[in-house]
């Protein structure tokens, strides 16, 4: 992001050089506790936190926790948590809006008493419907008046009793709400007469039934930021049509005012970016939970094994503009490829094993071969594997009748086996109705760990395991939730839901593994050769691992680069 956040830059340099606020930069990430955080918000995170690093200035978690409804302290812990693998340190900086719903209350009753906030009788539907709405008449789009309120000129003496009211419980869920008096006909509807408070008898998280009346999150959000002296309230585009009125509220209370700059938010092919559709995926049982490797949560994309460093790195490279756009998937992709390949150490995988019997062996032989753990990482060093008369090969590495260009294993046909010898097939044996159940071959004691002493070559390399050696484990393949590139892209009477990917999960049990797989921890990465890279899963238990494929070892983003260079 540094390259490509000049425009926030530029508008923090000059407030910087002109003493605003002091010369100080202070920047929040305030998420709503109502939902697991996706990968869009890293976006937010990450810029937020790296400003006020780059400017010596400070940091707030925020929690706007105005919902009762809708929030709990289990998604406030899982933010903290996203957070904290994300590297982003609010140190003791750790606000809530419900902790300022006393000078929030104190505030609104000054606007009362300016004549700059009234109650309210209508109904949700009632407000909405005389606020009016935007109008499209070619390219031109039209907001015509709105109507005012019958209870829009109570006294000020009538509204702060009736205010008061609705703080001690005196009436209903929705009898009564306190707007502020702005501008009926303002052309950003947004400005017309917004509620600032509700009623809701409904227990709150953290501050229980102290409050049956809750603030909107226009009315808190600013007023927040001015509690604690934050400097610039970095955010979304679509909160762009909301600065005027987070700009009216701070100028009619006359308290600090954080200058607000928007950004376009992170788009994604394959995926879907926003709380409530997420919430639907995993209500009606389309995902396990948000944390199903599936989901672009930042809890799922930990347990399927992406790092914080891929997911800045790939923040780095999108950077941050005004511009609304679409991000490849497959860029992602390729930034924890990227990673993985420097850090995930190399371990001998068979996924979908076929057996093959060494007749020249001998029975009971035992061998062990170094192993590199990590090319790219020489200080990894090396692991013994062992080697024995049986072993497992994919079942794709062979083919009985091969077309041109296929130089894997045949019937007479020599390759070389990972780490260890040259082997030939020798024999296919089949069930009755012609499944392929083993292969029988000859190896070359001569060619042990590296090439032929006569110099023949082989076109082909097998990873494999040992047979006698082998730990049974299960890997689950991650695809697209989306077989679509835009799933939210439908033709009329059609539903989103239905572009989700049926074969996103496959999963595969009784896969071979080496033996220094068999005692694996939670959260552990790993390349297995030739397959893919894979993270070991919470359900995992000892003996029984259970991996979840992060990403193939093919790069669809340089193919796509590629492409488009054509």
């Amino acid at each position: 992001m540094e390259e490509t956040r000049d425009f926030i830059r530029q508008i923090i340099d000059e407030d910087v050089k002109q003493g605003r606020y002091g010369g100080r930069v202070h920047t929040r990430f305030p998420p709503e506790p109502n939902a697991y955080l996706h990968i869009g918000h890293a976006k937010s995170i990450l810029l937020n936190y790296r400003i006020a690093q780059e400017y010596g200035g400070k940091f707030n978690l925020r929690f706007d926790d105005t919902n009762p409804q809708k929030e709990s302290a289990e998604y406030a812990e899982a933010i903290k948590e996203d957070l904290r693998w994300l590297g982003a340190d609010w140190e003791d900086r750790e606000f809530y809006a419900s902790d300022y719903f006393e000078q929030l209350y104190v505030w609104a009753e000054k606007l009362i008493e300016k004549g700059k906030a009234y109650v309210c009788d209508l109904s949700p539907e009632e407000i909405s419907e005389t606020r009016g709405k935007a109008i499209r008449d070619g390219d031109r789009v039209i907001t015509p008046p709105g109507t005012d309120s019958p209870y829009r000129e109570r006294s000020v003496e009538e509204n702060l009793e009736l205010f008061r009211n609705m703080r001690a419980g005196e009436y209903a869920d929705g009898a009564k709400t306190l707007r502020a008096k702005i501008d009926m006909a303002h052309p950003n509807l947004n400005m017309r007469d917004p509620v600032m408070y509700r009623i809701l008898h409904a227990a709150h998280y953290r501050t229980g039934d102290a409050w049956c009346i809750y603030p909107t999150y226009d009315w808190a959000h600013g007023q927040c930021d001015a509690i604690e002296g934050i400097t610039h309230s970095i955010c979304s585009l679509e909160f762009e049509n909301h600065r005027p009125l987070y700009d009216w509220f701070l100028e009619q209370l006359g308290v600090h005012h954080a200058r607000q700059i928007e950004f376009a938010r992170l788009n994604l092919t394959h995926t879907v970016m926003s709380k409530r559709l997420l919430l639907r995926l995993v209500r009606e049982g389309h995902t396990d939970r948000w944390d199903d490797p599936r989901m672009p949560t930042l809890i799922a994309m930990r347990r399927r094994g992406y790092t914080p460093e891929a997911i800045a790195d790939f923040m780095n490279r999108v950077g941050v503009s005004k511009s609304e756009s679409v991000v490849e998937h497959a860029l992602l992709e390729h930034c924890v490829r990227q990673d993985l390949n420097l850090r995930a150490p190399r371990r001998l995988a068979v996924l979908d094993p076929l057996r093959v019997v060494i007749t020249n062996y001998p029975e009971g032989q035992e061998e062990m071969f170094d192993a590199i753990n990590n090319p790219e990482d020489p200080a990894a060093g090396t692991r013994k594997v062992p080697f024995s008369r049986e072993l497992y090969i994919e079942r794709e590495d062979f083919m009985e009748d091969p077309p041109k260009k296929y130089f894997r294993l045949a019937p007479g046909r020599e390759v070389r086996l990972r780490y260890a010898y040259f082997i030939r097939c020798e024999e296919v044996v089949k069930t009755p109705d012609g499944r392929i159940t083993e292969l029988r071959c000859s190896y070359d004691p001569t060619t042990r760990g590296g090439d032929a002493p006569d110099g023949r070559k082989v076109k082909a390399t097998l990873h494999w395991v040992s047979a006698r050696h082998a730990v049974c484990g299960v890997a689950r393949l991650y695809e697209h939730l989306f077989g679509v590139e835009n799933p939210l892209k439908v033709e009329e009477g059609q539903d989103w839901i239905d572009n989700v990917n049926p074969e996103a999960l496959v999963t595969v049990p009784d896969c071979m593994l080496e033996p220094s797989l068999a005692e694996v921890e939670p959260g552990q990465r790993f390349q297995f050769e030739r397959k893919g890279y894979f993270c070991v899963d919470p359900d995992s238990r000892p003996g029984a691992p259970v991996f979840n494929r992060t990403a193939t070892l093919r790069d669809t983003w340089q193919k796509l680069r590629a492409r488009n260079a054509t």
